[in-house]
């Protein structure tokens, strides 16, 4: 048997306001603080569109290369929750504002995990419609309190086909889509703070036979939970079925007869194209949807094809830089900034840099070391003035004191490059006699051994001898 894997996503929309009234939208704000009447649903209070939702909704679309609606409609979806004061969501199901897309994602596969797999799931819809607000449990006094300062905020719901088969498959789309609305601009994309929620439809069968029953798993607000959670279900439906059990259909089923009807105060939302503005219309208060097209930024899949392309990196590095928040702008300023060639910049960002990060659990902008700090590094290093070895040590002393720059840690601890040829000499001419095993291997024909007296040489000059001339005097020392 095998998983089979849909994805529904709700992303909050990146915008100052609500969908439908001008309550301010605020993740902190003391509960009920941002409600409006409309929000509280007084009666006689009427929903006004937020353009810039639109706006960001069509911008979506577009990235995930999907068909924008000329026009849309808005329906109402009657179903109870506690924070949810109308008893309804305004959204849109019969004719949503963007149809038929597709996202392109990639993940780490192979033996050895660097090998970039890519792969697309086709994106069934984007539909606009409200959040609902937060019921807050409080056991210890038995009762619940609402919370509606969410309610009503902009949502963007992107419905997946189930084009994926295990965890590992949906939580690299995620991050996809999540690194596409955070480039876009259009939602924040923070799972911590429910900008970014997820629902997942799984099923198992067999190849060649039906699709299985599926069960959702609701309100993911982790891309590592969701990838464990989808791979735990998937699992406990395959033992259910091989012990001769049926699995129970678990999602709340779309009823034609009750769940919608159209938002009578809302009428249909129409989009237009420059030189298409029908006569009377003011150009400046509709949504021009080629204008939003062309405010489109690089997206990532573009970004990783043009790092790999400008710089000759590799693949996997591209995919590194891109999926890891604000490490490709970081990469992109020190290449600018340094004489080193990219694919030197690359393994210091990605060894050096990136260990650093993650052994004290820091973000890109949190770096103790700067860009600029580093590039200045790699110039001392281009131009001689120090070993890599040491280079590697200054790159430690400066995530230590930031305020210090590498050639002044160089000096202060005398860690330039040594490269006086008689002293050199005497060091590599010491090494030589005590290592007489590796001088008859290396006489022998086995010249990788030449690596291990060089690491000897540069423990004994603690990574300060010039690599070029060590090399040059063990194979003079060592060719009789």
């Amino acid at each position: 048997m095998v998983g089979v894997v849909g994805l529904e996503v709700h992303a909050q929309i990146n915008s100052t306001s609500k969908l439908f009234s001008g309550s301010q939208v605020s993740f902190s704000s003391p509960p009920n603080s941002r409600v409006s009447y409309f929000d509280a649903s007084l009666p006689g209070t009427l929903p006004v569109l937020n353009r810039r939702c639109v706006e960001a909704a069509v911008m979506t679309g577009l990235a995930l290369n999907c068909t924008i609606n000329m026009k849309s409609l808005f329906d109402r979806k009657h179903y109870f929750y506690a924070d949810m004061p109308a008893g309804y969501q305004i959204t849109q199901q019969r004719l949503p504002i963007a149809v038929s897309g597709l996202l392109i994602y990639s993940h780490l596969g192979g033996p050895k995990r660097n090998q970039v797999i890519s792969k697309s799931i086709r994106i069934k819809q984007i539909q606009l419609e409200q959040d609902s607000g937060k019921s807050l449990h409080d056991e210890h006094q038995s009762q619940t309190l609402i919370d509606l300062n969410r309610a009503g905020v902009g949502l963007m719901e992107l419905v997946m086909e189930p084009d994926m088969s295990c965890g590992e498959e949906a939580a690299a789309a995620v991050r996809e889509l999540q690194l596409i609305l955070q480039a876009l601009g259009t939602c924040q994309g923070n799972m911590s703070e429910g900008q970014l929620r997820v629902d997942a439809n799984v099923s198992v069968h067999r190849p060649g036979e039906p699709l299985g029953v599926r069960t959702e798993v609701k309100n993911i607000n982790s891309i590592r939970h969701l990838a464990r959670a989808i791979d735990h279900e998937i699992q406990r439906q395959m033992e259910l079925l091989e012990q001769g059990g049926v699995v129970q259909n678990e999602t709340r089923a779309f009823d034609q007869k009750t769940g919608f009807m159209p938002e009578p105060n809302l009428p249909p939302l129409l989009l237009y194209v420059s030189g298409r503005v029908p006569a009377g219309l003011d150009p400046s208060q509709v949504v021009l949807v080629d204008r939003v097209k062309a405010l489109l930024p690089e997206l990532p899949g573009v970004r990783r094809e043009r790092l790999v392309e400008e710089y000759g990196i590799l693949p996997e590095h591209s995919y590194t830089l891109v999926n890891e928040d604000g490490l490709a702008d970081y990469f992109e300023t020190v290449v600018k900034a340094t004489k080193a060639e990219p694919r030197k910049v690359i393994g210091w960002v990605v060894k050096e840099l990136l260990s650093n990060l993650n052994q004290q659990n820091l973000k890109v902008n949190q770096s103790l070391v700067a860009a600029r700090a580093l590039a200045e590094l790699l110039d001392l290093l281009e131009t001689g003035h120090v070993s890599s070895t040491a280079a590697k040590v200054v790159f430690q002393e400066l995530w230590k004191n930031p305020e210090k720059g590498a050639e002044k840690i160089i000096q202060e601890q005398n860690l330039g490059l040594m490269s006086d040829a008689a002293t050199l000499q005497i060091i590599c001419q010491k090494v030589v006699e005590s290592h007489p095993e590796e001088v008859k291997a290396i006489q022998n024909g086995n010249h990788k051994v030449l690596n291990k007296l060089m690491g000897q040489v540069q423990k004994e000059t603690k990574g300060r001898a010039d690599p070029v001339q060590v090399r040059a005097i063990l194979q003079e020392l060592t060719s009789s």
